[in-house]
Protein backbone atom coordinates (compact mmCIF):
# COMPACT_ATOMS: atom_id res chain seq x y z
CA UNK A 1 0.00 0.00 0.00
CA UNK A 2 2.74 2.23 0.73
CA UNK A 3 4.15 1.68 -2.53
CA UNK A 4 1.14 2.11 -4.09
CA UNK A 5 0.95 6.01 -2.53
CA UNK A 6 4.88 6.74 -3.16
CA UNK A 7 4.31 5.83 -6.68
CA UNK A 8 1.32 7.79 -7.27
CA UNK A 9 3.17 11.25 -5.33
CA UNK A 10 5.86 10.27 -8.07
CA UNK A 11 3.03 10.10 -10.90
CA UNK A 12 1.58 13.81 -9.87
CA UNK A 13 5.28 15.11 -9.71
CA UNK A 14 5.99 14.24 -12.89
CA UNK A 15 3.02 15.46 -14.16
CA UNK A 16 2.94 18.77 -12.60
CA UNK A 17 7.05 19.44 -14.12
CA UNK A 18 5.99 18.65 -17.62
CA UNK A 19 2.96 20.87 -17.54
CA UNK A 20 0.67 17.76 -17.52
CA UNK A 21 -2.10 19.15 -15.36
CA UNK A 22 -4.42 21.80 -17.11
CA UNK A 23 -5.68 24.48 -15.16
CA UNK A 24 -8.36 26.14 -17.04
CA UNK A 25 -9.14 29.68 -17.29
CA UNK A 26 -12.52 31.12 -16.12
CA UNK A 27 -15.11 31.42 -19.43
CA UNK A 28 -17.91 33.51 -20.04
CA UNK A 29 -20.50 31.72 -20.78
CA UNK A 30 -23.83 32.83 -22.38
CA UNK A 31 -27.39 30.71 -22.91
CA UNK A 32 -31.10 30.93 -22.82
CA UNK A 33 -34.42 29.71 -23.98
CA UNK A 34 -37.47 30.38 -25.01
CA UNK A 35 -40.63 28.79 -25.27
CA UNK A 36 -44.54 29.76 -27.04
CA UNK A 37 -47.22 27.38 -27.18
CA UNK A 38 -51.00 28.00 -27.71
CA UNK A 39 -50.88 27.52 -23.83
CA UNK A 40 -48.30 29.51 -22.35
CA UNK A 41 -44.70 31.28 -22.99
CA UNK A 42 -41.91 30.73 -20.66
CA UNK A 43 -38.26 31.55 -20.96
CA UNK A 44 -34.88 32.00 -19.50
CA UNK A 45 -31.49 33.82 -20.18
CA UNK A 46 -28.31 34.10 -18.31
CA UNK A 47 -25.02 35.63 -18.69
CA UNK A 48 -21.93 34.92 -16.70
CA UNK A 49 -18.63 36.83 -16.47
CA UNK A 50 -16.17 33.59 -15.73
CA UNK A 51 -15.25 35.17 -12.66
CA UNK A 52 -18.38 34.36 -10.48
CA UNK A 53 -20.46 37.15 -11.93
CA UNK A 54 -24.17 36.00 -13.41
CA UNK A 55 -26.98 38.11 -14.72
CA UNK A 56 -29.98 36.31 -15.88
CA UNK A 57 -33.86 36.41 -15.66
CA UNK A 58 -36.64 33.96 -16.38
CA UNK A 59 -40.31 33.96 -16.16
CA UNK A 60 -43.68 32.79 -18.10
CA UNK A 61 -46.85 33.69 -18.90
CA UNK A 62 -49.99 31.47 -18.80
CA UNK A 63 -53.07 31.48 -21.01
CA UNK A 64 -55.06 33.63 -18.56
CA UNK A 65 -52.42 36.16 -18.75
CA UNK A 66 -51.00 35.05 -15.02
CA UNK A 67 -47.49 36.22 -15.38
CA UNK A 68 -43.77 36.12 -13.35
CA UNK A 69 -40.62 37.83 -14.33
CA UNK A 70 -37.72 37.09 -12.34
CA UNK A 71 -34.87 39.70 -12.98
CA UNK A 72 -31.52 38.20 -10.82
CA UNK A 73 -27.62 39.42 -10.35
CA UNK A 74 -25.24 36.73 -8.53
CA UNK A 75 -21.88 38.12 -7.07
CA UNK A 76 -19.96 39.03 -4.84
CA UNK A 77 -22.40 40.72 -2.66
CA UNK A 78 -24.89 37.66 -3.09
CA UNK A 79 -28.11 36.68 -4.91
CA UNK A 80 -30.28 39.20 -5.40
CA UNK A 81 -33.74 39.22 -7.35
CA UNK A 82 -36.72 41.12 -8.57
CA UNK A 83 -39.96 39.69 -9.03
CA UNK A 84 -42.36 41.13 -11.16
CA UNK A 85 -46.14 39.14 -10.85
CA UNK A 86 -49.64 39.39 -11.55
CA UNK A 87 -50.28 36.22 -9.85
CA UNK A 88 -53.53 36.36 -7.27
CA UNK A 89 -52.56 36.16 -3.54
CA UNK A 90 -49.46 38.40 -4.04
CA UNK A 91 -48.73 41.45 -2.74
CA UNK A 92 -45.68 43.75 -2.59
CA UNK A 93 -42.84 42.49 -0.11
CA UNK A 94 -39.51 42.53 0.14
CA UNK A 95 -38.10 39.29 2.21
CA UNK A 96 -34.54 38.79 2.26
CA UNK A 97 -32.97 40.43 -0.82
CA UNK A 98 -35.97 39.67 -2.67
CA UNK A 99 -38.16 42.71 -3.90
CA UNK A 100 -42.04 41.11 -5.11
CA UNK A 101 -43.49 43.65 -6.96
CA UNK A 102 -47.18 42.38 -7.26
CA UNK A 103 -49.91 43.93 -9.57
CA UNK A 104 -52.19 41.82 -7.79
CA UNK A 105 -54.87 44.17 -5.29
CA UNK A 106 -54.40 42.36 -2.13
CA UNK A 107 -57.41 41.08 -0.98
CA UNK A 108 -58.13 39.80 2.47
CA UNK A 109 -61.01 37.21 2.86
CA UNK A 110 -62.01 35.15 5.93
CA UNK A 111 -61.74 31.68 6.50
CA UNK A 112 -65.22 30.07 6.13
CA UNK A 113 -66.12 27.33 8.45
CA UNK A 114 -66.26 23.69 6.84
CA UNK A 115 -69.55 22.60 6.40
CA UNK A 116 -69.83 19.24 6.72
CA UNK A 117 -66.49 17.84 8.79
CA UNK A 118 -64.28 14.99 7.82
CA UNK A 119 -64.58 12.26 9.51
CA UNK A 120 -61.84 9.98 10.37
CA UNK A 121 -61.24 6.85 8.49
CA UNK A 122 -59.90 3.33 9.72
CA UNK A 123 -56.90 1.68 7.87
CA UNK A 124 -56.13 -1.40 7.89
CA UNK A 125 -52.97 -2.48 8.69
CA UNK A 126 -51.38 -5.32 6.31
CA UNK A 127 -49.31 -8.12 7.96
CA UNK A 128 -46.38 -9.82 6.73
CA UNK A 129 -44.85 -6.51 5.82
CA UNK A 130 -41.59 -5.10 7.25
CA UNK A 131 -41.67 -3.11 10.15
CA UNK A 132 -43.29 0.32 9.73
CA UNK A 133 -45.26 -0.26 6.59
CA UNK A 134 -48.87 0.30 6.74
CA UNK A 135 -50.76 0.06 4.06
Amino acid sequence: MFFLVVLSCIVVAQAQHHGHIHHHNPQPYSFGYSVNDHHSEQHRHETGNGHGAVVGSYGFTDARGIARQVNYVADHAGFRAQVNTNEPGTANQNPAAVHVISHQPHVYRAVEPIAHPVSAVAVPVVHGLSAGFVL
